[in-house]
């Protein structure tokens, strides 16, 4: 098999969809692909802080055994031999995971988290674990112990969290794909603040067995990766049952190729505007974006629609106190908190705190909607394909900015990054986050599309389709 000739640059650039052929072929081996991930990491990572742990050994052993198999005609799929990053509150066989604390520095759990399993099953190398807020609970990724994670194109500013690392390592070209967790839109806010994809599936498509836990009826886990194409073949390797997480009793039993609808006809598919909440206080750079991408919508044959979701807003709160007593009860059921409250960072400990003082009736009562929600979720968009969005009212604050200014009005930057992404969390609906745009500060714009319950194929072939038709997903930072 011939080598081709391809420098570190147009590598760490290239779409996974274009670079799986060539591992496939042999143009490009696994190992030079983890040596040029190596070498980036090595080298920027001091400024963006994107990795906790790089096992750069152990993945060249994975490179050789996947180039092995390879050169002897056993190609496990499209990720076969390609270097990717992992949230570091996704368990790792012989490899630490601290969820970004204290507590658990150096702590190396027993075996694979569900999703890590079955990337190793598809081929994939795992070239590290990355950055997050500590346990997973906050929206900046600003990690008190180990430092926060700069965001690429501007590294005085965040990158949303809590999956900020994962964002950064694939925003800077250090990795091709990534998995974290959601349970507020963390695979969805930090690919909107650096400008990549995210997708955050349907509630039980995905197993959250060895992700420490955030909020068991809130928490998903999704892809992250600079192409939809990405998104849609790492959905692909993680998504099915598993008997170790209940769960996952709905998703179907027979694995789904999320790929394969991407590329027919967009057809007359029907999108909905919701104005209420989703487009109120928003800034205008972010409304211009995302206007924008309605319109090239439209052009590609979609018909648009403003539609009214009066209740949507309430979610937030619900979920917000669903998320508040959950996190108390597995910190306190894992003998963390409060016995060892000195041990965290000052924001966590706080929201810890708050979860003691939810009474037991608030929190029964906004299960019950929750579950409400998500039997009515796709009668109550009945007729539509999806969602049209922000994925986030603001692009990236700066690092240490606590509150923000939008429109005249003043509200924390944790509950303007939250309040458009934690519906999907609330209803148990997919969330696809995508490139639409960027500010006049030259700072990414990030698209939101909400579907149906288990309509992540549909979701995934109008986000191809735009990004198809536009070129946001191309452009990189200046400066990496």
């Amino acid at each position: 098999m011939k080598r081709g000739s391809f420098d570190e640059t147009s590598l760490a650039w290239m779409k996974l969809e274009d670079l799986a052929p060539l591992v496939a072929r042999g143009a490009v081996s696994p190992v030079e692909l983890v040596d040029v991930a190596a070498r980036r990491i090595a080298r920027l990572n001091p400024r963006l802080n994107a990795f906790l742990a790089v096992s750069v050994e152990t993945a060249r052993r994975q490179a050789l055994r996947a180039e092995r198999e390879l050169r002897g005609g056993k190609r496990r799929g499209p990720l076969h031999g390609i270097p990717i990053s992992l949230k570091d509150n996704i368990w790792t066989r012989g490899v630490a995971t601290t969820a970004g604390s204290r507590l658990l520095a150096g702590y190396i759990f027993a075996e694979d988290a569900t999703v890590a399993r079955r990337l190793r099953q598809a081929g994939a190398i795992v070239i590290g674990k990355t950055n997050l807020h500590e346990f997973a609970y906050g929206v900046t990724s600003e990690n008190p112990h180990y430092g926060p994670v700069r965001n690429p194109w501007d590294t005085s500013r965040m990158t949303g969290g809590s999956s900020g690392g994962s964002a950064a390592s694939l925003a800077a070209g250090l990795a091709w794909g990534s998995v974290g967790s959601d349970t507020g839109g963390s695979v969805r806010i930090p690919p909107s603040l650096c400008g990549v994809v995210g997708l955050k599936p349907t509630f039980g498509r995905v197993s959250c067995y060895g992700v420490v836990p955030l909020s068991v009826s809130l928490d998903h886990v999704g892809p992250m990766a600079t192409s939809v194409t990405a998104a849609a073949w790492l959905l692909s390797a993680i998504a099915g049952r598993d008997r170790r997480d209940p769960a996952t009793g709905l998703t179907p039993i027979t694995p789904v190729d999320f790929s394969r609808s991407l590329r027919r006809p967009l057809g007359p598919v029907r999108i909905g505007l919701p104005r209420e909440h989703f487009f109120e206080g928003i800034s205008p750079d972010v409304a211009a974006s995302v206007e924008a991408a309605a319109r090239a919508i439209e052009r590609l044959g979609a018909k648009i629609e403003e539609v009214s979701l009066p209740e949507v807003g309430r979610l937030v709160e619900n979920a917000a106190e669903i998320a508040f007593a959950e996190a108390r009860n597995f910190h306190e059921s894992a003998g963390y908190f409060p016995a060892r409250a000195d041990e965290y960072g000052e924001d966590v400990r706080r929201l810890l705190e708050r979860g003691g003082e939810i009474r037991a009736a608030n929190y029964l009562a906004d299960v019950e909607r929750m579950r409400q929600a998500r039997r009515d979720w796709n009668r109550t968009i009945e007729g539509l394909d999806t969602l049209l969005v922000p994925a986030t009212p603001i692009a990236a604050p700066l690092l240490g900015q606590r509150t923000v200014e939008i429109n005249g009005r003043e509200e924390t930057v944790r509950a303007a990054l939250l309040r458009l992404c934690r519906p999907a969390n609330f209803t148990g609906a997919p969330a696809l986050v995508l490139p639409c745009g960027f500010t006049r500060e030259g700072l990414p714009v990030g698209l939101q599309l909400i579907g149906p319950l288990w309509g992540e194929e549909r979701l995934l072939r109008i986000g191809y389709a735009y990004e198809q038709a536009t070129s946001w997903h191309d452009r990189h930072p200046d400066s990496i």
